[in-house]
């Protein structure tokens, strides 16, 4: 084995490749032949979007366990270990486990360069294939179509909503994204939307394909009652459901989505009304408008895009406090900085930028925006001030590739 610990092997993927991204199925593809050849020996859900992909697939988690199945979920990026991308049955796999997965990965790609995302994808497939799943669900990295998820045929297709994010790499314009995530659709095969205001390029690909596609409003539905919500497909009986455990009514665009996916996967995968019940109820995920109470209140949140944070400002607006509401904000200069402060600043009565470690400082060529983003801010939208920790009621951490309590957070 060509390390001994897992930070090892990290380390050195950071500098595999040339690139952090590099889109494309040729080498990953090439590489995973040589591990695995045959087709998943389980079925497969493979979910794309720009926003409520983790909720979605938490959400598949809970119910799916909940029905008894055993099932593999692979996510990116973590928030705090690793080895969070890959879980079996729920829980984080081990150090041992991935580090077998890349020495095999090693070995098969022989002078094969490979990304870090792609490293990890391949380390996820194979601990699954190599475990007795009776379900695997994969989480779109980047777009769909070239993402190295996308290895895999779908037996079901989910596909989130759809909105401006990693312009530079999907474009700045709607139908244009859709395109990049209906590339996860396979001819014959089932997919579903669960977002608003359908793209029809998504159509057009389905229609291409034969896939049969259910959109939201369409072909399934939901009504939320102040005690539960009702979920319902074409003209099948009401479904009554509590809520998400899960906070915002976006998160029932989230959940209608996942039970159409278990709806089209009934014929392998029998899942009982009760086992719906359960899932919602227990569901969990790190990072979504995370409330921690303690003598103020810390609000946890990863959105960071226009339209996630545009639910943010909404759970915040319905969540008021007697106090000051100060933001800490991590985010990288790809991001919409302006549009996200302007569907925040109703909201937030002062701001932090925190320098951000990324790339990891021995591929940095020039340090972080921070002060720029700074400058920016006292420019446009607020007068920068400085406030005692005891002087607010309730900060809010807005994350995107960085670790609660300082930790640097990994690529992908």
């Amino acid at each position: 084995m060509r390390f001994t610990t897992l930070d090892e092997w990290l380390s050195w993927q950071e500098t595999l490749h040339a690139t952090d991204i590099e889109l494309g199925l040729e080498r990953v593809a090439a590489v995973f032949q040589q591990l695995h050849a045959e087709p998943p020996p389980f079925p497969v859900i493979t979910v794309a979007g720009t926003n409520g992909k983790g909720s979605s697939v938490a959400m598949l988690e809970a119910i799916l366990l909940a029905a008894g199945y055993r099932i593999g979920a692979y996510t990116s990026p973590h928030l705090l270990t690793y080895n969070e991308r890959v879980r079996l049955d729920g829980e984080p796999v081990s150090d041992s486990s991935l580090m077998e997965s890349f020495a095999r990965i090693d070995a098969a790609r022989q002078d094969t360069s490979l990304t870090y995302f792609e490293f990890a994808t391949l380390a996820a497939l194979d601990i699954f294939y190599r475990q007795a799943l009776d379900v695997v669900v994969l989480e779109v990295g980047l777009g769909g179509r070239l993402d190295a998820v996308n290895i895999i045929d779908a037996d079901v297709a989910l596909i989130t909503s759809i909105s401006v994010d990693h312009a530079e790499w999907l474009g700045d314009e709607r139908e244009a994204i859709a395109i990049e995530k209906a590339g996860i659709m396979r001819a014959g095969r089932p997919v579903v939307f669960s977002g608003r205001d359908m793209p029809a390029s998504l159509t057009e690909r389905a229609s291409t394909l034969r896939a049969a596609l259910s959109v939201l409003g369409r072909d399934f539905d939901f009504q939320i009652r102040e005690a539960d919500w009702q979920w319902q497909a074409g003209t099948q009986p009401a479904i009554v459901l509590p809520h998400p455990a899960l906070v915002g009514n976006h998160q029932f665009d989230n959940a209608a989505g996942v039970l159409m996916v278990l709806a089209c996967l009934a014929q392998q995968l029998a899942v009982s009304e009760q086992a719906m019940q359960q899932g919602l109820r227990t569901v969990s995920l790190a990072g979504r408008f995370q409330i921690i109470r303690d003598d103020i209140t810390w609000v946890l949140d990863v959105a960071h895009n226009p339209d996630g944070v545009a639910r943010l400002a909404e759970l915040l607006a319905a969540t008021p406090v007697a106090g000051r509401t100060l933001a800490v904000i991590g985010m990288m200069q790809d991001k919409d900085i302006p549009a996200v402060v302007k569907e925040l600043r109703s909201e937030v009565d002062a701001w932090w930028w925190p320098v951000l470690m990324y790339p990891p400082p021995a591929r940095r060529q020039k340090p972080p925006r921070a002060t720029t983003i700074a400058s920016w801010f006292v420019d446009h939208f607020i007068q920068w001030r400085r406030h005692s920790a005891t002087a607010y009621n309730k900060p809010l951490f807005s994350l995107r590739r960085i670790l609660l309590a300082g930790r640097q957070q990994a690529r992908g």
